[in-house]
């Protein structure tokens, strides 16, 4: 019986990203069966609500495999909808969100080579989005960090060392200053890393790192850097920097039981209909799905497929220092995907 994947093709770059993607997987010859659905602000202008995400959209969330989303605008302001992606990852309990990052070859990395992952809490945190005016001058946000879920996350960022053979977890905290919340991860972390006496542990302050990054990236190579979610969320984006384009960073969300699949990257309106932006993030986050959803070597074939367009730099974006368009760096990628499955 052939899985079913959810699929959010999302607001402005979004739909083009995403049909680039599903081009790219069905050249693989993915057996998965996609099942478009809406959600993200485009949808929610027209029909408004409490949500991004309307209620035959759960419905066909609930009955997926797994799903995929294109990027999406979150509204702001106070009164607004919580994301899509967080209102996702909530629900599922998709706790950790997954960025790998690695160079590209050929391919401009700003300061080296670098290879590392990024592991993300995902469910709370500044998160939840609780916000409370105590007076008109005074508001307050809550930070929620569990024991439960500094856990789980760590046990994922450990287990993750051993899968892909990295040496060393780098617990990202600011435990001198939030001393309840970050001194309660870091427990955790270090309660958990008993367990795998093999895997390192290098706590480093939020600060510390973010400067690290930038003067000695290499120093984190083969290592799971592993934050909370928003501190994660930022030094994520830092990482994305040393492999020269957030259009290439693809991102999981995954729980015990289900998964969503997406570009790190935002919905970048102003390029909307253009047929311009980079594909990789989404194309790669598509192949990573279809690895979840059992086809190893469709997947793999998409990322050999990826490296060697983006490698011999002559269908590649403008961010790449190209001048392809979107359709037809994805549609290189299909072609090698199909040869290298022949």
């Amino acid at each position: 019986m052939s899985k079913t994947a959810a699929v959010i093709k999302g607001d402005g770059v979004g739909p083009e990203l995403v049909d680039a993607m599903l081009k790219v997987v069905e050249a693989a010859g993915t057996d998965v069966e996609f099942v478009m659905c809406e959600a993200g602000a485009t949808w929610w202008e027209e029909h408004g609500g409490n949500s991004l995400i309307p209620d035959e959209t759960w419905d066909i969330l609930d009955s997926s495999d797994a799903s995929f989303k294109g990027p999406t605008t979150t509204p702001g302001g106070i009164g607004s909808p919580r994301s899509v992606a967080v209102s996702i990852r909530r629900k599922y309990d998709l706790y950790a969100n997954v960025r790998p990052i690695k160079t590209f070859p050929n391919s401009n990395a700003p300061l080296g080579d670098v290879e590392h992952i990024c592991v993300r809490e995902g469910t709370e945190g500044l998160y939840i989005g609780e916000e409370i005016a105590l007076t008109d001058d005074v508001s307050i946000a809550i930070r929620k960090i569990t024991r439960t879920s500094s856990n789980k996350i760590a046990r994922y960022a450990f287990e993750e060392a051993k899968r892909r053979g990295y040496d060393t977890v780098v617990p990202i905290h600011k435990s001198n200053i939030l001393k309840q919340t970050c001194g309660t991860f870091l427990e955790e972390v270090e309660k958990v890393g008993k367990e795998f006496p093999d895997v390192e542990i290098w706590p480093y302050h939020i600060d510390n790192i973010a400067m690290q990054l930038i003067k000695n990236p290499q120093i984190f190579d083969k290592k799971v850097l592993l934050s909370t979610n928003l501190f994660m969320d930022v030094i994520s984006e830092e990482c994305a920097a040393l492999v020269g384009s957030i259009g290439m960073i693809y991102s999981a969300n995954i729980g015990d039981s289900f998964a969503m699949f997406e570009p790190a990257h935002g919905s970048a309106p102003k390029y909307a209909g253009q047929d311009k932006v980079n594909p990789v993030a989404t194309v790669l986050a598509g192949a990573w799905m279809l690895d979840y959803l059992g086809e190893k070597d469709k997947s793999e074939a998409i990322f050999k497929a990826t490296e060697r367009v983006v490698s011999e730099g002559k269908y590649v974006t403008y961010d790449l220092g190209g001048n392809a368009k979107l359709s037809e760096m994805a549609g290189e990628i299909a072609k090698y995907t199909a040869e290298i499955l022949k």
